[in-house]
């Protein structure tokens, strides 16, 4: 099978095409660039077959990546990637993408590779907020844009609960094809009673079907949960780390995620203070369960306690510290360790990270789950054939 080229832009750790590459389906990321190097690093790492670029895409030339990867117009199947929110502030009327423009916005960029390149679709993920930004103007100057260069788009909203991710990750994807193209969204193989972030326009909220009315039965499977995903994992207290695993996986997504490791990895608590741990004891859904001599400030979600029978909200760069949005163990009184918050990002636990214990988490925290990413690497594949 000839494998099928794809970029991926503002790659971060490359979970969004680790996601392409894992999925079946004969896609092969042969090229990503993001400004972070320790990012890039483990993008590397885990793209074995990928030119790997650290530094401000802006000064990117891509007739030189072009050359060094031996491509051409049209050789690039698929662009990924997800411009950083401060590149739309600055849409304007679209400007020649032939050549390199140190004003261009982010996005203008990404748009810059499209048209240079030529692949065959497209897709922009980003978070959800992009759909009401300049009440819809940006995402509007975005289709027009893509049009301009002989591409149709589309966009909805996905769960990734929805997908096999044990976390209510929403974010907004776009996906853009040759003039004339079909476009469809990945199928949701998983149902989470959750409910989705609201919008406008209820048919651009990509949920599953509802249950039959008349059985109530759920033809697909439930949401994968946090204890789903994690519940294999040794018991660990605050300021110390576990190097094992202590039990054999207890189902398929612990299976899946494990990948036959040998060693357990990341798996280290942060060590709370003796104050921090008499707030988690008294940890609940939000900040309203904590004795009020204890805490000053907080969001309504701060120094909460996952549910164990839920999927995970959204994890964020700071989940290993309790005073982030709901991100303490469901059962032991700490907040999650990078191993856990890997777990929810759908990560295997072979998946190499590059740097140190906080860089790694907040590469973690930023990630497009690499299950999210599959997922619409499938949607993708029906598009190509």
């Amino acid at each position: 099978m000839t494998k099928r080229v794809l970029f991926d832009l503002f790659c971060g750790t490359g979970g969004f095409s680790s996601g392409f590459d894992n999925g079946g389906h004969g896609f092969s990321t042969r090229f990503g660039i993001d400004v972070l190097p320790m990012a890039v690093e483990t993008f590397k790492r885990n793209h074995q077959n990928a030119y790997g670029l650290a530094g401000d895409i802006r000064k990117a030339r891509r007739s030189e990546i072009a050359e060094r990867l031996n491509l051409k117009k049209g050789d690039v199947d698929v662009i990924i990637g997800g411009p950083p929110c401060q590149g739309f502030s600055s849409i304007r009327p679209f400007r020649s993408t032939n050549d390199d423009d140190p004003r261009n916005s982010l996005f203008e960029e990404y748009a810059s590779f499209v048209n240079f390149f030529r692949p065959r679709a497209f897709v922009i993920e980003n978070v959800v907020g992009l759909a009401t930004h300049k009440d819809g103007d940006t995402i509007q100057a975005m289709e027009a844009c893509f049009h301009e260069l002989g591409y149709d788009c589309e966009w909805r909203i996905l769960n990734s609960a929805h997908y096999g991710v044990p976390q209510k990750r929403e974010r907004l994807i776009m996906i853009g094809v040759e003039r004339g193209g079909k476009i469809n969204f990945p199928q949701p193989t998983h149902q989470s009673l959750s409910p989705t972030i609201g919008y406008k326009d209820r048919n651009k909220v990509h949920t599953p079907s509802q249950p039959d009315l008349w059985t109530q039965e759920i033809r697909i499977p439930a949401a994968v949960s946090v204890m789903d995903a994690i519940g294999d994992l040794p018991e660990v207290a605050p300021g110390d780390e576990v190097a094992k695993y202590d039990k054999p996986p207890s189902n398929e997504y612990q299976q899946e995620r494990r990948r036959n490791a040998k060693t357990l990895s990341l798996h280290s608590a942060t060590n709370h203070s003796k104050k921090m741990i008499e707030i988690v004891r008294h940890s609940g859904k939000n900040i309203y369960s904590i004795p009020k001599h204890l805490i000053t400030s907080g969001f309504s979600s701060s120094y909460s306690r996952l549910d164990a029978d839920d999927p995970a909200v959204t994890i964020t760069v700071n989940f290993v510290h309790p005073s982030s949005n709901r991100c303490i163990h469901p059962i032991q009184h700490r907040a999650l360790t990078p191993r856990e918050g890997a777990r929810l990002q759908s990560f295997d636990d072979t998946f190499e990270f590059a740097g140190n214990r906080t860089q790694i988490v907040k590469q973690i925290g930023n990630a497009v789950p690499p299950l999210l990413g599959r997922a619409i690497a499938g949607a993708i594949a029906e598009i190509l054939a």
